[in-house]
């Protein structure tokens, strides 16, 4: 469900609803809710909103088809489907259950491909630490490869990056590349200078948590710059690493509205990442919204953005990169180069014709 926009591919999914509304497209939501509730803020978007109960019944494990796909399934949905013979858009690939369903076949179906989905499950694997999760991530990426032949039934995929749309046109017809949807309208970096640092992202994802852990462990220890960790879902390791740095501070489970007043306020966004899949929405709300972005090469790799950036894969040179931005200001060719990359690129009015144009 795209409400609150607080996370990854919801957040594009939002902003997409949002610019799609803007252009006078009549959307009828369909989405799965599990915990969050209904959303007014939906309806002030959509023509109609519909909500299904994700089914994530332990047993659903057991299926041949990938958990996230088949905990999505609905007739109630489907039903509905087949009241009209609007374009369907199916939001990532654990949404596409019913994308080859005999009775859809006659209408125009677009996925949006947030991920190539094996490959970022095999990530999240390799990054965490309980056995029992990491033999669900492996599984679960073994069963999204063999169900990926279900965009065969797309009439197009919508790629969030370049390095996704290079996979998905050597398997499948039709890929464009439609950039990701994001809250920024155009760039808008704050003068003077900051004092600390700061990574921002849920906490709870175990690729997030391994970079905060490199950060506190590697790249700040002993660093005389102070560093504020955002998020929500600190894991116990996290915490500990926090409470024995002096220079580390963690602010757990707080709004989006200050999660963006961070962003502005660092002097430096620090985002490093250890999984080089789609594009991650928050190095766009960097990049908007902020002074400087430090990261390391997975995190801008195949994106386009690389050279907005400052990009370093070993934690001595993070270091002295983060240090040689402290006192200077974003500005100049650097902003105007910001600017130039992700004005165009990135214009959610206009990524919202090319999904109009991909629909009909």
């Amino acid at each position: 469900m795209p409400w609150p926009a607080d996370y990854g591919g919801v957040i594009d999914v939002h902003y997409k609803l949002k610019a799609l509304a803007e252009l006078g497209v009549k959307v009828h939501l369909h989405c799965f809710e599990y915990g969050r509730g209904e959303a007014p803020e939906l309806a002030q978007l959509c023509k109609s909103v519909y909500y299904y109960k994700r089914d994530t019944g332990k047993h659903q494990l057991l299926n041949s088809l990938p958990y996230v796909v088949v905990s999505r399934r609905s007739e109630e949905l489907v039903d509905r489907l087949c009241q009209d013979r609007h374009p369907i858009l199916f939001e990532g690939l654990h949404s596409c259950y019913h994308l080859g369903d005999p009775r859809l076949a006659s209408r125009r179906r677009i996925v949006r491909a947030h991920n190539v989905e094996h490959d970022y499950y095999e990530a999240l694997a390799q990054a965490e630490s309980s056995a029992f999760k990491r033999a669900y991530f492996v599984q679960e990426a073994r069963k999204l490869r063999k169900f990926e032949a279900v965009l065969s039934e797309a009439d197009a995929i919508l790629a969030i990056s370049p390095g996704d749309q290079h996979y998905f046109a050597a398997h499948f017809r039709n890929v464009l590349h439609v950039p990701a949807f994001h809250p920024g309208n155009q760039v808008d970096v704050p003068p003077g200078v900051g004092d600390f640092c700061l990574y921002h992202g849920a906490l709870s994802v175990p690729e997030n948590d391994k970079a905060a852990l490199y950060l506190v462990n590697e790249v700040f220890r002993g660093l005389p710059v102070p560093l504020v960790i955002a998020g929500r879902g600190a894991s116990p390791e996290l915490r500990s690493a926090v409470a024995r740095a002096n220079n580390v501070k963690l602010r757990e489970n707080i709004p989006t509205a200050e999660i963006t007043a961070l962003v502005r306020a660092a002097q430096v966004n620090v985002l490093p990442t250890f999984q080089a899949t789609g594009i991650k929405l928050k190095l766009l709300l960097c990049l908007f919204q902020g002074r400087h972005v430090v990261c390391n090469s997975p995190m801008v790799q195949d994106t386009g953005l690389e050279s907005l950036c400052r990009v370093h894969d070993d934690p001595e040179t993070m270091r002295l990169s983060i240090q040689a931005c402290m006192a200077v200001p974003a500005s100049g060719a650097q902003v105007e180069e910001r600017i130039r990359v992700l004005e165009q690129r990135f214009c959610n009015k206009r990524n919202a014709q090319a999904v109009r144009s991909a629909a009909y």
